[in-house]
């Protein structure tokens, strides 16, 4: 069987007031030789990402929601598969100086801004197209968020770009580019689990990272450089189990070469993941209602409250100029 791509309604949505009621679509993406993602353009969002295991049977390795009401339903769905922007992570005080202007953005944290506002990135349908280039096949999904919208400053044409190919690659593209000077991070938010169901618990663990951001109790970066997890419960340079530990942490990234690996012995799937990107937030859902420890995120991208830090690396992008962020996902079997 030759390598597909399928398009089918879903639903339409309920409309808010940045979109009215729009018809969502799902396309596949199925290379034929054992790696198929379904992603729905409501929230620009992963929803099946199919693998086969080490005995070629093949199961779907991302939590998914039953039904497109799942996904608008804010309680039940903590952005599951959603590509999260403007700005992923959270932003303190819901509020940050650019050239001397402070901007003040939705607060939909507490006193806080996470993962783009009430109505983010996740909230709004794309538009999409498919296209089949080079043996891959890719999705590419655009979204236009108007000046001021969630308080950010510049009309955003925003891009994410999801490719297969016949090596068991996924790849995530994010491009974005501004008509004023903004701050921009975009990441994906799916639960991982190689086993395809059950708690991600018996999953191995490894990071190429010995510092994580130190958080407060609200989830907020304290003062100072990142934590030297050396020897300490959260060094996972080398494979460990997850277990029953909570992990919400961001990690910041020793290097380029790699950034995670995920491995379920009970399937023998293996998750490599390499990213351009400084660090990955790591979350083992345990807030997930319902569906607690169904999951861990792997979420690439800037660390947080980076508009508020000069020590991190920086988020600004200007007009004239491109954000770019690519993340591979690596799947094998053994």
């Amino acid at each position: 069987m030759g390598a597909t791509i399928r398009r089918e309604r879903v639903g339409t949505t309920a409309g808010h007031r940045g979109q009215g009621p729009t018809d969502v679509d799902a396309y596949t993406l199925d290379t034929g030789e054992g790696l198929a993602v379904v992603v729905w353009t409501y929230g620009a969002q992963l929803v099946e990402v199919l693998v086969p295991d080490r005995d070629g049977r093949t199961g779907n390795v991302v939590v998914r929601l039953p039904d497109l009401d799942g996904y608008q339903d804010r309680a039940a769905n903590p952005y599951v598969g959603s590509t999260v922007g403007r700005y992923c992570r959270c932003v303190a005080g819901g509020r940050f100086r650019l050239d001397g202007v402070e901007h003040h953005l939705d607060r939909n944290d507490g006193d806080h801004h996470i993962h783009g506002g009430a109505l983010g990135f996740d909230r709004y349908v794309w538009q999409a197209e498919a296209e089949r280039a080079d043996g891959a096949l890719s999705l590419r999904l655009r979204l236009d968020s108007p000046d001021g919208d969630q308080g950010y400053p510049g009309a955003l044409s925003a891009e994410v770009i999801y490719q297969v190919s016949r090596e068991g690659t996924l790849t995530f593209e994010y491009r974005a580019t501004t008509t004023a000077s903004t701050i921009v991070g975009l990441t994906n938010h799916a639960y991982w689990n190689l086993a395809g169901a059950g708690r991600i618990d018996g999953h191995l663990l490894a990071l190429n990272a010995t510092r994580a951001v130190v958080f407060d109790d609200e989830l907020i970066p304290l003062p100072g450089p990142p934590a030297d997890l050396t020897g300490g419960p959260l060094d996972h340079r080398e494979p460990r189990p997850i277990g029953d530990r909570r992990l919400d942490n961001c990690f910041v990234l020793d290097g380029p070469d790699w950034a995670a690996r995920l491995y379920d012995p009970a399937s023998g799937r293996t998750m490599r993941v390499v990213t351009d990107q400084p660090a990955v937030g790591v979350y083992s859902a345990d807030g997930f209602a319902g569906r607690r420890r169904s999951g861990i995120c792997l979420e690439t991208g800037p660390l947080p409250d980076a508009p508020n830090r000069d020590d991190y690396p920086p988020v600004r992008l200007d007009p004239g100029e491109t954000y770019r962020h690519r993340t591979v996902h690596h799947f094998s079997a053994h």
